[in-house]
């Protein structure tokens, strides 16, 4: 994030921390010093504050009396409620779509949204690729006509992103932005339970790649550093230290 002389208000302070953390450019627990966000922003204090206080109110960041302002950590359980109030919210906007038809120039907006995620994917911007995949699902809500809904995803979609903490591959960002022109050719079909299955699956395998992330053990390198030494590995490296001692006896003082 850098010096952007736009900002003026705690709201879009707030709008673009939660970008960077869609962006991934921001992990779980990093800290968010007020001073320095108030210099890179041009702004004062109070109004940094005023941002950091409404998105620790929407469940993004945390604060400690002594430590100051960090980015939520989220636990794997807080993560699977995320997951269910997306699918609620969602799976209902096209359940209720349903009842009417979709504009064609919603199908267009969600077109060029897929074609800048192809082209982040083509060039590499992890950054880029993250936003947008994320962004998809906000950018599906509005033109589904529920901007006020569009906001709450925005905030459930930072916070699965957190629980990504920069561990989607590529194959992966291609493999999700592959089932966003799925969904988005069932709705230009006008097939909407289609879409709306689709979009049940989506999130099932976005959810399941999290699931393989956690499943990881973060100790293992630390456990494996830890290991008792074999007594026969022991002795094997005495020896090996006293046959280099002897060859490169050590000088003493003359």
């Amino acid at each position: 994030m850098g010096t952007n002389p736009s900002v003026k208000s705690s709201s879009q302070i707030a709008i673009r921390i939660t970008e960077a953390i869609l962006a991934k450019q921001l992990a779980p627990g990093t800290r968010l010093g007020e001073q320095q966000l108030a210099d890179l922003f041009g702004v004062s204090r109070t109004l940094v504050r005023e941002a950091l206080m409404r998105l620790m109110a929407r469940g993004i960041v945390t604060v400690s009396a002594r430590r100051g302002w960090f980015v939520i950590e989220p636990t794997p359980e807080e993560a699977r409620e995320a997951f269910e109030a997306r699918r609620v919210i969602e799976l209902g906007l096209l359940r209720q779509a349903r009842l009417r038809p979709i504009p064609q120039a919603a199908v267009e907006q969600l077109r060029e949204h897929i074609a800048r995620e192809e082209a982040a994917i083509a060039g590499a911007d992890v950054g880029a690729r993250s936003y947008l995949l994320g962004d998809f699902h906000v950018c599906l809500c509005e033109c589904l006509g529920n901007s006020l809904l569009s906001e709450t995803l925005r905030d459930l979609t930072a916070r699965t992103t957190l629980t990504a903490m920069l561990h989607q591959s590529s194959e992966q960002a291609e493999d999700s932005c592959a089932e966003h022109v799925l969904i988005v050719e069932a709705l230009e079909r006008g097939d909407l339970e289609q879409a709306e299955q689709l979009m049940q699956a989506h999130l099932q395998h976005v959810e399941s790649g999290l699931n393989q992330v956690r499943s990881s053990d973060p100790l293992e390198p630390l456990r494996q550093a830890l290991a008792p030494v074999s007594h026969e590995g022991a002795v094997k490296t005495a020896a090996v230290t006293d046959i280099m001692s002897q060859r490169h006896p050590s000088k003493r003082p003359q």
